[in-house]
């Protein structure tokens, strides 16, 4: 199993009320989505393992944000922030918190939510397709701009997942070598699903 990972270094608060860990599967790598995310012009995508794990500094910090019926994105409802990020095997797992006093009725929901129903959504900006003719495309390089709690049916990627954790994230986990790379910040065009932002055709040597 390869294990990519990066954190925030996130200060230890015992019981903070405007705290609410969270953990989930942000999506899959290497592998095509179940359905066409939005602004994908109909096709099912693939992110790959180098995409993903140079894309991971522009995940930390990042929101996460929610639609009152859980069907999609408000980038203007954020509810939370991701403060780690790993890829596990074939999984982009996230961690963070949700602001509970905030937003103390998104967690209420989720917690009175069936285990198993709520997955997560990417959204992107700049991603770069290696081939736009391809059935699936293909993406070789993309900034994350945050992520959307939803259920997972809406998701465009079945095996994603959201739950509230027990305990505390943690609070840094050591990164790999070569993985602290610069990501210049991109403002992103919003989707109601997944936001790609502007899509660009990889350049041929």
């Amino acid at each position: 199993m390869r294990l990519e990972a990066m954190a925030i270094t996130m200060p230890e608060v015992a019981d903070h009320p405007n705290r609410v860990p969270f953990e989930g599967v942000l999506t899959v790598v290497d592998e095509a989505s179940t359905r066409p995310p939005s602004g994908a012009r109909g096709h099912r995508v693939i992110l790959t393992r180098d995409a993903a794990r140079a894309a991971l500094p522009s995940l930390l910090g990042m929101a996460v944000d929610y639609a009152p019926k859980w069907d999609g994105h408000d980038a203007r409802a954020k509810c939370g922030i991701i403060t780690e990020a790993d890829v596990i095997g074939n999984q982009l797992r996230v961690r963070g918190y949700l602001f509970g006093r905030d937003f103390p009725e998104v967690v209420q929901q989720l917690r009175q939510n069936e285990s198993g129903h709520m997955g997560m959504s990417y959204e992107l900006a700049d991603a770069h397709v290696a081939d736009m003719r391809a059935d699936v495309w293909t993406l070789t390089r993309a900034t994350f701009t945050g992520a959307a709690i939803l259920l997972r049916e809406k998701a465009a990627y079945r095996d994603t997942s959201f739950h509230l954790s027990v305990g505390r994230c943690r609070s840094s986990i050591p990164a790999r070598a070569g993985m602290g790379a610069r990501v210049a910040a991109h403002s992103a065009r919003r989707f109601e699903q997944q936001s790609f932002g502007q899509i660009h055709r990889r350049k041929e040597a």
